[in-house]
């Protein structure tokens, strides 16, 4: 193709010129390793002789017998359920309070945002430090408040450490439902809510009757995009209790990187990414059917 075809090509009306580096990019980063790890899951490292050999579906096999793959599911359900649940009713609580034009309101949605630059696991990391029995502020004020016996390592109980680990996660990533929600309610229309008051209409009323139906899209855009990135939780556990004490905070995410990293069991690490990603893909169309999400 000479230079003046290749000048008309990019000029014209076609797409491809413009979709071509995406393209590209999605067959690099996207398209190749999943092939790949398919490839990979009927295949295993034999680390003696530093080699892939063909294995069939034993890892398959495995996976539905693997008693630690069914109980860090488990894990990973709890918390996502949870996790998501704080995360939608404090974000549309707070989003709803900075709802105004009032004084230092701009200031204090701006440093919302700031939980959102921290790195997962510095996140992580500090709180570990706050939830320390010794010296954590977290654990000082549960002890003064009662709730919590004094000596008591949160992270080190098995009732306590997959709420320790939520707490991180929750305080991170409540301001990205806020900023989301805030967006939602200032493009919301002001008549109805005017027509309301007018009718002798409650908060609770407004709210339920008009606010949550007109913001229902909105809701469930963040809610599909917080629920991927919680299913796949790892930074936090990682950091903070590396999947203990026994497997209380085992997820699925941690359970496959120390089969591929630790154990090296390549295929059978690949083997749980694969279901890991083909269940948030039937919960994510699930809900995108039920909740009639659009683009």
């Amino acid at each position: 193709m000479s230079t003046i075809q290749v000048r008309r090509f990019a000029i014209s009306d076609s797409p491809w010129p413009w979709l071509f580096p995406l393209v590209a990019l999605l067959m690099v980063f996207t398209i190749y390793p999943l092939i790949y790890n398919i490839w990979l899951s009927f295949h295993e490292f034999l680390p003696r002789k530093r080699t892939l050999a063909f294995v069939g579906f034993s890892n398959w096999i495995q996976l539905w017998n693997d008693t630690r793959f069914w109980g860090a599911l488990g894990v990973t359900f709890i918390y996502f359920i949870i996790a998501l649940t704080c995360e939608i009713v404090l974000g549309m609580a707070i989003a709803l309070l900075l709802d105004a034009e009032l004084p230092g309101f701009g200031v204090l949605r701006a440093v919302l945002s700031m939980t959102l630059v921290i790195p997962p696991a510095i996140a992580g990391m500090m709180f570990l430090l706050m939830e320390d029995p010794q010296f954590g502020v977290i654990t000082y004020f549960l002890n003064e408040l009662g709730l919590l016996a004094k000596g008591t390592p949160i992270l080190s109980t098995s009732s306590l450490a997959l709420a320790g680990v939520m707490v991180a996660e929750i305080w991170q990533w409540t301001p990205f439902m806020v900023l989301i929600f805030l967006a939602g309610l200032r493009a919301l229309p002001a008549e109805p809510y005017e027509a309301a008051m007018i009718d002798g209409a409650s908060a609770v009323q407004m709210f339920r009757r008009l606010t949550l139906p007109m913001m229902s899209r909105v809701i469930a855009v963040a809610v599909l995009l917080r629920g991927i990135d919680l299913f796949r939780v790892f930074d936090y556990v990682f950091v903070m209790t590396s999947g203990g004490p026994g497997t209380a905070t085992y997820t699925l995410s941690l359970y496959a990187w120390q089969q591929t990293f630790s154990n090296l069991k390549w295929g059978y690490g690949a083997t749980l990414s694969l279901v890991s990603l083909a269940i948030i893909m039937v919960l994510a169309n699930l809900f995108i059917k039920l909740f009639k999400v659009r683009w």
